[in-house]
């Protein structure tokens, strides 16, 4: 009796064991907000996301910071007591909350004890349904915004930007191929009718989607009828079309990063091909494969490099994979080389087979632990909410084992294609150059003292003559 007792027990614990992430509670309130619902794995604890879907690049660059800046105006307060108070109500509920701004939306990030989630949740809808905008508040979130990007953004910056100096190499190539504005917005020029648009256009429940993982309250769905389901909703605002490449692009350049040392970075990057099936998983897996090609050829084969990587990035329409090195300066010539001959070998041969079922067998592995925790699946679910359908998220682990190896190597055919654009960060003197020059100074100095000392030394007396 006891070992059939034991045997229920161990049943009824295996989804705590083996949760599902795959599958939610997903539906949309009356008004279009869509809301997805997961009990996690922290019982005591939520993870909370309201994704608002606008970003950066639903605006040109004259007015690219205009969500950003509202995403900080809407921590202005929601009565007299301002900021301070608004912080203060979320501490007494134990929570803590930040915001952000990308390229494709704006999102609320919540970490809050589970007995609190409703408190909380009502004073997330308050930020956003009853937050006071003035012109104090506009011009106070206008100093914190030119504070997270540097400092003010003044005559000597803009220009600075306008050369690529200080640009990430990266942003410097896709400033370059005109997939990324040139310099930063003018926010002195941004307005309160301008935000307040943005406001009302865009923070619409027909615009959200509100993530909720961990203990929910059984009570959770009726609350949330009750009152997120009364946010006005609006027609669907028309997204701006993303920017394409436009523009050429040297295939090599050198950007100074620093004035003195002997460290340097080198970039090596190619836009992504755009792959009929399975483009996320294939891309990923292609990318995983070149960071270990690197490391084999970089580290252990030339120890060139402690640390080569690679890494993706998407700028407006487009897809860039970097291929990344810290080198020393003298070792610049030789790492070039190598990597010219990896991929080379990789135009003519292809990926090795076995290789590449190992980097997939990883791949897959990763997948089973990289989101334990309820704020990990939180985040799981806003970054994948373009796989997202009735209930169901896109399984990772079945779009990697899909993947074969002639579909990667198409894709690494059509990655290869072009050379791809190098771009090597390094200061602009190296302590060999510095030494160069303080020896060439030094003699400089001698010189000019030697030759003043001949002009004013006294003539010797001459001989006598007959």
């Amino acid at each position: 009796m006891r070992c059939l007792m034991f045997v229920c027990l161990l049943i009824c614990s295996l989804p705590s064991f083996a949760l599902d992430r795959s599958r939610v509670e997903g539906y949309l309130l009356p008004n279009g907000l869509q809301v997805i619902l997961k009990n996690g794995y922290e019982r005591d604890h939520v993870a909370i996301r309201l994704v608002v879907g606008v970003g950066l690049d639903d605006f040109n660059c004259e007015q690219k910071e205009l969500p950003h800046l509202l995403e900080h105006l809407l921590f202005s307060g929601i009565d007299e007591t301002g900021e301070g108070g608004l912080e203060e109500r979320l501490q007494s509920l134990g929570g803590e909350w930040n915001a952000y701004t990308s390229s494709a939306d704006t999102t609320f990030v919540i970490e809050a004890p589970a007995r609190n989630q409703r408190k909380i949740l009502d004073l997330l809808l308050a930020v956003i349904h009853d937050t006071r905008i003035d012109a104090k508040a506009l011009a106070t979130a206008k100093r914190i915004i030119e504070r997270e990007d540097g400092g003010h953004y003044g005559h000597l910056q803009r220009w600075l930007d306008r050369q690529d100096i200080g640009h990430p190499a990266s942003d410097q190539l896709a400033t370059e191929l005109g997939l990324k504005c040139p310099e930063r917005s003018n926010l002195e020029d941004m307005t309160l009718e301008q935000v307040n648009t943005l406001r009302d256009r865009w923070y619409a429940a027909n615009n959200m989607t509100l993530i909720v993982v961990g203990g929910l309250d059984r009570l959770l769905p009726a609350y949330l009828e009750r009152t997120f389901g009364e946010l006005p909703a609006t027609e669907p605002e028309e997204r701006r079309t993303l920017e394409s490449i436009g523009q050429q692009a040297a295939q090599r350049r050198d950007l100074t990063r620093g004035w003195l040392g002997d460290s340097v970075k080198l970039h090596w990057l190619f836009v992504e091909p755009v792959l009929d099936n399975d483009h996320q998983a294939t891309l990923d897996l292609l990318s995983h494969y070149l960071d270990w090609a690197l490391y084999d050829q970089l580290r252990l084969r030339n120890g060139l490099s402690y640390g080569p990587s690679a890494k993706r990035e998407s700028f407006g329409d487009t897809g860039l994979l970097s291929l990344n090195a810290d080198l020393e300066r003298e070792d610049i010539d030789q790492a070039v080389e190598v990597m010219q001959k990896l991929f080379d070998h990789l135009r003519k041969e292809g990926l090795d087979p076995e290789t590449f079922e190992r980097i997939k067998y990883a791949s897959v592995a990763k997948e089973s632990w990289s989101t334990q925790g309820n704020s990990a699946l939180a985040d799981y679910y806003w970054g994948a909410l373009n796989d997202y359908s009735d209930g169901r998220f896109v399984n990772p682990v079945r779009k990697l084992r899909q993947v074969s190896l002639v579909q990667a190597n198409e894709a690494l055919k059509e990655l290869l294609k072009e050379d791809g654009y190098v771009r090597i960060e390094k200061p602009l003197l190296g302590y060999d150059e510095l030494y160069g020059l303080v020896a060439l100074l030094l003699g400089l100095i001698l010189a000019a003292g030697l030759l003043r000392w001949r002009r004013h030394a006294p003539e010797k007396p001459g001989g006598a003559t007959r």
